[in-house]
């Protein structure tokens, strides 16, 4: 019996991963969708008190709107992924390019910017109707659309100037550093990742929005007093104005060394008490105290360095091209087939990486019981869940393959338990020493 060629088994499998992918994402769609409508007509009873019927239904309401559009544009990623990949779309631009008179990398760096070009315009309607139509209609959205075209312009703008180099070192590498070029390039990428986690903060975000320093003297007093008592430096505290664009609220830590910094949305202050704000620090700090931001990264070290060599091996491949409708090998036909065929499989790790989020997130929450309180931040995060419309009331499956925090109701249930905890003098499962 005579054996499939390896071009067959290469593209059969990415077909079976494409299909198995997008029928799961529809199922999980489904469920979700089901699962909120039929609890759309009660608030949980951990959450009567706090929220409204009004609020919990136009959280169902948003969420069910999210994910419809959510699964036409999965539907449409699998049909593009299929027509760049085993249609030949790929292939047949670059032999357009071909034509050209430019040699590579440039002749590759313009097919790669093609197929970029191609499928943003293919994303762009739903991006604008999520923000014009959806996020407006639940009363989040302040974009106008002059901001709009301003972010798309600035964001096509940076990924020329940013993107275009990294590419073309990229093409560079892999044309002339011969068979461990993506040592190389895995190298490289490290330097680059952290140069900009260091820049981003500093030189890049503040060209889309604008961050001032924290004001409110008793509020900085009251942070300054807590990253004190939890052992971290920071260049300091500031404020974004989020709310130009959204109404949704959130806080994060950004930067790396000099340029480390905390940042909160004016929307988030808007809404919380100084103790509220303090909690949701104090679980923020938890990620990095508990070394949660180093795993994180590791991971991502290690994760980048199997790609890449995964990316060496099937570069070196006929049957890889071929396998997708590419007739002449080349670097920018690998990277592109590369970056469109491995989500299909990709998409099957994700409840691990969620699974470990969660868990990640509950330790967090824990470290701010113990440096701030419980209940202060279980208090915000009933704010954050009301004011950002998010689903008190998910479906199990759906949760646990894409949430990246805990459910709403577990999440509550678990920090009043520890404010029981405190308030009872009992000990604290996180007592004892913490290190940076």
């Amino acid at each position: 019996m005579k054996m499939p060629s390896l071009d067959y088994v290469f593209a059969a499998a990415f077909v079976i991963a494409v299909i198995a992918a997008s029928v799961l994402r529809l199922w999980l769609a489904a469920r979700q969708i089901a699962t909120v409508q039929a609890n759309r007509h009660k608030v949980p009873s951990a959450f009567a008190d706090r929220i409204s019927l009004a609020d919990h239904q136009k959280a169902a309401d948003y969420t069910v709107a999210t994910i419809k559009l959510g699964r036409r544009s999965a539907v449409l990623d699998a049909l593009v992924t299929l027509t760049l990949t085993i249609g030949g779309l790929i292939g047949a631009l670059d032999v357009l390019w071909q034509g050209s008179g430019w040699s590579n990398p440039w002749r590759g760096a313009l097919v790669m910017l093609t197929v970029f070009c191609l499928t943003a315009l293919i994303d762009l309607p739903f991006s604008i109707w999520r923000t014009f139509k959806i996020e407006a209609r639940f009363g989040f959205n302040r974009m106008t659309p002059r901001l709009f075209i301003t972010d798309l312009v600035k964001s096509s703008l940076l990924g020329l100037l940013i993107g275009g180099p990294i590419v073309l070192a990229a093409l560079t590498l892999m044309d002339r550093a011969g068979p461990l070029w993506w040592l190389w390039a895995w190298m490289g990428w490290l330097a680059l990742m952290l140069l900009m986690t260091w820049a981003w903060p500093a030189f890049i975000a503040p060209f889309f929005n604008k961050f001032s320093p924290l004001e409110d003297a008793t509020l900085k007093s009251r942070i300054e007093s807590l990253l004190q008592r939890c052992g971290f430096k920071s260049q300091g505290v500031f404020v974004v104005d989020g709310s130009r664009r959204s109404a949704h609220g959130n806080a994060y830590f950004t930067g790396l060394g000099s340029n480390k910094r905390i940042v909160f949305y004016d929307t988030l202050l808007a809404s919380l008490t100084h103790a509220e704000i303090e909690g949701v620090l104090a679980h923020e700090l938890g990620h990095f105290k508990l070394k949660h931001v180093r795993k994180r990264l590791l991971v991502t070290i290690a994760a980048s360095f199997g790609a890449l060599a995964l990316l060496g091996w099937l570069a070196a491949q006929p049957a890889f091209y071929t396998a997708f409708g590419v007739q002449t090998p080349s670097s920018h036909a690998a990277l592109l087939l590369f970056m469109f065929v491995t989500p299909a499989f990709a998409m099957f790790a994700t409840p691990l990486g969620s699974l470990w989020s969660r868990r990640h997130e509950f330790e967090a929450d824990e470290f701010a019981g113990r440096y701030a309180h419980a209940e202060d931040l279980a208090n915000a995060l009933v704010k954050l869940y009301r004011d950002n419309a998010s689903t008190l009331t998910p479906d199990a499956l759906y949760s646990a393959f894409y949430y990246s925090h805990p459910p709403a109701t577990e999440r509550i249930a678990r920090l009043r338990l520890l404010d029981k905890v405190q308030i009872n003098g009992l000990a604290n499962p996180l007592d004892g020493p913490v290190s940076a």
